[in-house]
C-alpha cells in the first residue's frame, strides 16, 4: 500500500493561520525596537559629540561648541531645533551664545533627525579645558511616542553627560 505524503487542506489552513496570527503580533513589537533602536542612536551620536568637545576643548586648551545648524556650516541663531542637525567647532573668540565665524575650525557636523525632535534648555553648548560653560544642561530625545519613551542627555557643570528617563530633578521628561 502507497501512501501519499503532503497536507490536507484544512492542515494548510492551520498553519497559514498560526503563522498570519505571529506576523501580526510580531510587526507592532519591530515597529516600537525601530523606534527605540532611532532614538538611541540619535542619543548615542550627541554623547559622542559632547565627548569629542569635552576632549578637544582640553586638547587645544580652548573652548569648543556645540550649536544647532541647518546647513551643517553655521549655528542657526533664530532658536532652531537641535534635531535639525548640530555642529561641533572650536570657538577661538569664545562668544556666548556660541556662534562659528568663517576662521573657526569646524570639526564635526551631525545630521539631522527626522523621525523626533530635540527638546533643550539651551541654545548651543560651550566646553572648556576644564569643564562645561557652569550651567547643568537637558537635552530631550522624542518621538511620536511622547514622554513616556523619552530618553535624555544630561550635562553636568563639569561636562559630564548622562542618559536618563527622567529629568535631573526626578520629573518626568517633557516633550514640549
Amino acid at each position: 500500500m502507497d501512501r501519499q505524503r503532503g497536507f490536507t487542506l484544512l492542515e494548510a489552513l492551520v498553519a497559514i493561520a498560526i503563522i498570519a496570527v505571529l506576523t501580526g503580533s510580531s510587526v507592532p513589537a519591530f515597529r516600537e525596537l525601530r523606534r527605540n533602536v532611532a532614538r538611541t542612536r540619535e542619543v548615542n551620536q550627541f554623547v559622542q559629540a559632547v565627548h569629542l568637545a569635552r576632549g578637544e576643548a582640553m586638547k587645544r586648551n580652548g573652548v569648543v561648541s556645540l550649536c544647532p545648524s541647518r546647513d551643517g556650516l553655521w549655528c542657526a541663531a533664530d532658536g532652531t531645533a537641535w534635531n535639525t542637525g548640530w555642529i561641533l567647532f572650536a570657538n577661538q573668540d569664545r562668544d556666548s551664545p556660541a556662534a562659528r565665524d568663517a576662521d573657526e575650525d569646524l570639526l564635526h557636523v551631525y545630521s539631522a533627525w527626522r523621525e523626533g525632535r530635540i527638546v533643550a534648555n539651551r541654545a548651543t553648548l560651550s566646553f572648556r579645558a576644564f569643564g562645561q560653560s557652569g550651567v547643568t544642561a537637558t537635552f530631550a530625545f522624542c518621538d511620536d511616542r511622547g514622554s513616556a519613551a523619552a530618553r535624555a542627555v544630561i550635562i553636568s557643570q563639569t561636562g559630564r553627560p548622562r542618559v536618563s528617563e527622567r529629568s535631573s530633578s526626578g520629573a518626568p521628561l517633557s516633550c514640549s
